[in-house]
């Protein structure tokens, strides 16, 4: 049993060597993360009916909450990823957890939307620390051949929270909602107490002030590294954040046969397809045994059935949400794009890197979001989200085309 393999690359075995406490409890970090950013999405309307917005505001004060979550992820990592590499993977995951754990139970109650885009700034920011923390301290303990498939367990285990929040976000009120998503995260706070600092970041003795670290990381060939590296998963949140979020509004005049879109089981759909994409892509690059390879097969079908989407008038609910299942599976290559990032730079620009990268990514959805709201009146719904996705999808297929390959690379080095 233990010789059982895919491919011929990955082997029982080897799942077996990388499943430890670490793994988990980042898993369970990124849990709650993925858990969080799905929750808005869901309750989005159900929130704001209850303050007395119409169907109009609803959306403009939606897309204001949302991007103010976006610009608090991208605040946030900035802050963290410096915090990584100065005081360590671990302090990181604390402080992050703690700040998100408070947000989002004040967030359950809020009466009006300033403070709903207060705290979900708020809670972006304390989030803009799980993941990338969590993947760097994978990534520097586990052995070059394996490591794919530990960030890819993070990962899985990660995206399976945005399943829960599809859920949970139908079955409880919008208040209860975020007070359980505040509560997994102290509950998360106490599992960190069991797993310990990264050997390499320990042994790494070139710790730059933040002024200091972001002048060496812009230096022109790393720059150029750290931008490619940042526009591979910039279509992840064109889909996520416009496709599915916003899949009421963009399906309402395609005359779907039986009747209209509804956002929670759009997001439950693509939560459940992002849970699989992340395992298959993961597996895939093992398989392939290149990164690279795994996301241009990725981008590639997100392309095309992202177009497939947008130009499914006449068609059924039913086909829609099968889209959306489909478009989760293609933009399932987080864990592998997380990798990626944390694999290109040495371990004293590498927690920068990899809590950054993720979170602007996820930021860049305020750049998608409002062109796609500026191109909506003279262009309609359906071709605006095109033109913006076309973009998107463009520049990643440039850069992944550019970017060197990491797989199995030797991640004990520092920049110089």
């Amino acid at each position: 049993m233990s010789d059982f393999s895919i491919g011929g690359f990955v082997k029982l075995k080897d799942f077996k060597s990388v499943i430890n406490l670490t793994v988990l409890v980042a898993g369970l970090g990124y849990f709650v993360d993925m858990f969080d950013l799905t929750l808005f999405g869901v309750v989005r309307a159900s929130s704001l009916r209850s303050f007395g917005l119409s169907e109009e505001q609803i959306l403009k004060d939606g897309i204001l909450i949302y991007n103010a979550q976006m610009i608090g992820l991208m605040v946030g990592g900035l802050f963290w990823g410096y915090w990584a590499d100065r005081k360590g993977r671990l302090s990181v995951l604390f402080g992050s957890i703690l700040i998100y754990s408070i947000g989002n139970i004040v967030n359950a109650f809020v009466t009006d939307v300033p403070m709903y885009v207060l705290c979900r700034f708020v809670t972006g920011f304390g989030l803009a620390g799980e993941l990338g923390a969590a993947i760097t301290l994978v990534a520097e303990k586990l052995p070059p051949q394996v490591r794919g498939l530990g960030t890819t367990i993070v990962a899985t285990l990660g995206l399976t929270g945005s399943v829960c929040a599809s859920f949970v976000g139908q079955k409880l009120t919008w208040t209860q909602s975020y007070l359980l998503g505040g509560i997994l995260g102290l509950f998360l706070l106490l599992t960190r107490f069991q797993i310990f600092e990264s050997k390499m970041y320990a042994e790494s003795k070139n710790k730059k002030t933040m002024v200091q670290q972001w002048i060496f990381l812009m230096a022109p060939e790393r720059r150029f590294r750290y931008l490619k590296c940042f526009a591979l998963g910039v279509p992840i949140y064109f889909i996520t954040g416009i496709l599915f979020t916003f899949s009421p509004e963009l399906t309402k005049d395609f005359n779907l046969s039986n009747g209209p879109v509804v956002a929670g089981q759009a997001l439950l759909w693509g939560s459940l397809g992002l849970a699989l994409g992340d395992l298959l892509s993961g597996l895939l690059s093992q398989v392939l045994q290149s990164r690279r390879k795994a996301i241009a097969a990725c981008l590639i079908a997100g392309f095309v059935l992202s177009v497939t989407y947008l130009n499914s008038a006449g068609s059924t609910v039913e086909w829609i949400y099968l889209l959306c299942f489909l478009l989760g599976v293609t933009a399932g290559y987080w864990a592998v794009l997380v990798t990626v990032a944390a694999e290109q730079f040495g371990t004293n620009l590498r927690g920068t890197v990899a809590t950054t990268i993720p979170n602007f990514v996820r930021g860049s959805a305020v750049i998608s979001t409002l062109s796609f709201s500026a191109l909506k009146g003279p262009m309609g719904l359906s071709t605006a989200a095109l033109v913006v996705g076309t973009v998107c999808f463009a520049l990643a297929l440039g850069s992944i085309w550019r970017i060197e390959e990491t797989f199995g690379k030797d991640l004990d080095f520092e920049e110089v």
